[in-house]
């Protein structure tokens, strides 16, 4: 048989999480004259002196904020192969992380708030209240860059005893610019002081899609179909500059909600009031003038999806991590959730980002701190 070329074929394969032991040999050296022993320094880490690897820290921290397993999953991983791993030396490593990577989740926040247009929401979360054996609530408050601005995406998640707007206001509070919001009052004091409001359409149409989706009401159906027009227009704009997003929903849009506005005005009168539908519309034409403001812009978002979308993994996570130990531990893992939540919206890898960020932090100067932010350009 004479060979005259090659079949190829290709199968996806996996190889598992395995732990390994990484040995360092540093030379040890005598002086005959001055009788001492000299050896080569330890070299710096983010745990001084600790068993674990960057690798395996960024393993921790990835598993418990991206893949929502809790530490005791991780202890039994670990277990699997005869390695053991208390849930309190996880625990630790994790406070250890997040004490490390605070100064980039500070720098990130500083480049967030460079930026003239943002979405903000909040979530709760549970914090062990110590000394009662139960939780209380938290909240992480969520801020986001806008996709229409041209920046590399950013989000920062920010740890607070409780929903009160006065934590909105301190971490804004040098900042002036459009806040995308939903209709909770701790925002107030914002637009109250030189921040402009701009609604979601997200949550107007909600109202009337739940009111649709309970028995198809006629009116809330027409009001979809509406919404849903001014959601194709953006549609077909997605990939446009914002100059020729302005000049879009300049010619579009704006007629569009004219109509809507005009249908609702004309609606309301003859709409018994205290029910679901007037309730909707309430609302809608209440939040009228921050609903409207984006479509006199190119370069402003028409809902606050994307900081939905940035809170749903928290949602996820929290069934199985549970709670926050403390304060101080809430606001160390809102660190790490900040950079790694950035590093995916950026397209980074968020493992090999953290694991090498862990190997270079010891003694990264701070000058160059920027250099080391999951950003991509």
């Amino acid at each position: 048989m004479v060979k005259i070329g090659e079949d190829v074929s290709e199968q996806l394969d996996i190889e598992p999480a395995r732990f390994f032991v990484v040995r360092h040999i540093r030379p040890q050296y005598a002086c005959r004259q001055c009788e001492t022993i000299t050896a080569a320094p330890v070299p710096p880490a983010v745990i001084d002196g600790g068993m674990a690897t960057p690798g395996l820290l960024a393993w921790v921290a990835v598993s418990k904020y991206l893949d929502h397993l809790p530490l005791y999953r991780l202890e039994q991983i670990a277990a699997r192969q005869q390695v053991i791993l208390a849930r309190s030396t996880l625990s630790e490593w994790i406070g250890r992380i997040g004490v490390a990577l605070q100064p980039l989740a500070d720098r990130l926040s500083e480049k967030l708030r460079q930026q003239t247009s943002l979405h903000a929401d909040e979530t709760p979360v549970q914090q062990l209240d110590p000394g009662k054996g139960k939780t209380k609530r938290a909240y992480l408050w969520a801020y986001r860059s806008n996709d229409l601005s041209g920046s590399p995406p950013i989000v920062v998640f920010d740890y607070q005893i409780s929903r009160s707007g006065q934590h909105a206001a301190h971490y804004l509070q040098h900042w002036r610019g459009t806040l995308m919001v939903d209709d909770y009052s701790g925002y107030k004091a914002l637009f109250a002081n030189g921040v402009r409001e701009l609604g979601c359409w997200a949550h107007a149409r909600r109202k009337f899609f739940e009111l649709h989706a309970a028995g198809g009401h006629p009116v809330a159906a027409e009001a979809l179909q509406r919404i849903a027009r001014l959601y194709a227009i953006e549609e077909q704009a997605k990939d446009q500059t914002a100059d020729q997003r302005a000049q879009s929903r300049a010619l579009n849009s704006q007629s569009e909600l004219q109509s809507l506005h005009d249908w609702l005005l004309k609606l309301r009168p003859n709409v018994a009031h205290g029910g679901g539908l007037a309730k909707a519309i309430d609302y809608t034409l209440r939040r009228w003038p921050a609903l409207i403001h984006y479509a006199g812009t190119g370069d402003l978002p028409i809902d606050n999806n994307p900081i939905e979308n940035a809170i749903r993994p928290i949602a996820i996570g929290k069934k199985n991590w549970l709670f926050a130990g403390s304060e101080r531990a809430g606001k160390r893992a809102a660190a790490i959730q900040s950079l790694l939540a950035t590093a995916k919206l950026n397209g980074i890898e968020p493992s090999q980002w953290l694991q090498a960020t862990l190997e270079k932090l010891p003694t990264w100067p701070n000058s160059r701190i920027d250099e080391l932010l999951p950003l991509h350009g």
